[in-house]
C-alpha cells in the first residue's frame, strides 16, 4: 500500500464525491420513472445551478435547506473507496481502469440502496470505457493476456449471474447481471482466483449483513436486501486484499 498515492486519492474523492451526490439525487428513482429534478421538500427546482458546487459541503436545496442526501456520505465513501484503490495499484498501469471503477460504484451503490436499482445509463457505457483503460493498461504494460481473460472474466460472470436469476427467478435484477460483467472484468484482470474470491465474498457479506439486520430486527425474514453494494464491497476486498 502506497500512503502517498492513498492519500491523494482521499484528497481527490472528497471533492469528487461531493459532484456526485448531484447525480446520486437525480437518478435515485424507480424503474420507468424521470430523473428527480425537484427537490422533495419544497418542489422547486435543484438542478440549475448545481446545488453541490453552489452549497458545498452542504447537502439541502438550495431554497429550502431541506436535505438532499446524507451529509459526507458520498465524500467519504468516495474518498475512501479512491484511496484504498489508488494505494493498492500506485504507479500502475491499470490504476485509471480501477479508480473509474471504484468510483463508478460508489455511485452504483449509492443508487441501489436507496431505490434497488442499477441504472443502465451508468452501468453499460461504463463497459467500453473499462475495456479501453484496462486495453491501454495491457499495451503499456505489455500483458495482452490479462486483457483476454479480463473479457473471459466478465463473459463468464455474467453467464453464471444469468443463471442464478434464471434458477432463481426475484432474487436478482437485470441490474445485477450487467453489473456482474463490470465486476468480471475486473477481477479476471488480476487473475481468475481473484474473481472466484470476489464474487463468492459478494455473497457471504450479503448474508453477514442480512442475518445482523434480522438479529436486529430490522427486515423481516422473507425481507431483501439490494445486491449490488455487497457485489461491489465483495470486489473492491478481493481487489485490495
Amino acid at each position: 500500500m502506497d500512503l502517498t498515492w492513498a492519500a491523494g486519492g482521499a484528497l481527490a474523492g472528497v471533492p469528487l464525491g461531493a459532484a456526485l451526490r448531484g447525480v446520486v439525487h437525480r437518478m435515485s428513482v424507480p424503474y420507468g420513472e424521470p430523473d428527480r429534478t425537484t427537490c422533495g421538500h419544497c418542489g422547486r427546482p435543484v438542478g440549475s445551478p448545481p446545488p453541490w458546487l453552489t452549497r458545498w459541503p452542504r447537502t439541502g436545496c438550495r431554497h429550502c435547506g431541506g436535505r438532499l442526501a446524507t451529509p459526507l456520505a458520498m465524500e467519504l465513501a468516495t474518498a475512501a473507496v479512491l484511496a484504498v484503490l489508488l494505494g493498492r495499484f500506485a504507479g500502475r498501469p491499470d490504476v485509471a481502469a480501477f479508480a473509474f471503477l471504484g468510483v463508478l460504484g460508489v455511485v452504483l451503490a449509492a443508487i441501489d440502496l436507496a431505490v434497488r436499482r442499477l441504472p443502465d445509463r451508468l452501468t453499460l457505457p461504463a463497459y467500453p470505457v473499462a475495456v479501453a483503460l484496462l486495453a491501454a493498461a495491457a499495451v503499456a504494460g505489455h500483458e495482452p493476456g490479462s486483457l483476454l481473460r479480463a473479457l473471459l472474466g466478465g463473459a463468464a460472470l455474467t453467464g453464471a449471474y444469468l443463471l442464478l436469476a434464471l434458477l432463481r427467478p426475484g432474487q436478482l435484477g437485470t441490474g445485477d447481471i450487467k453489473l456482474a460483467g463490470l465486476v468480471g472484468i475486473a477481477l479476471a484482470w488480476l487473475g481468475w482466483p481473484v474473481l472466484l474470491t470476489g464474487a463468492l465474498l459478494g455473497f457471504v457479506l450479503l448474508a453477514v449483513a442480512g442475518l445482523a439486520l434480522l438479529a436486529a430486527r430490522r427486515i423481516t425474514l422473507g425481507g431483501d436486501l439490494p445486491f449490488g453494494p455487497f457485489m461491489l464491497a465483495g470486489a473492491l476486498a478481493a481487489a485490495v486484499l
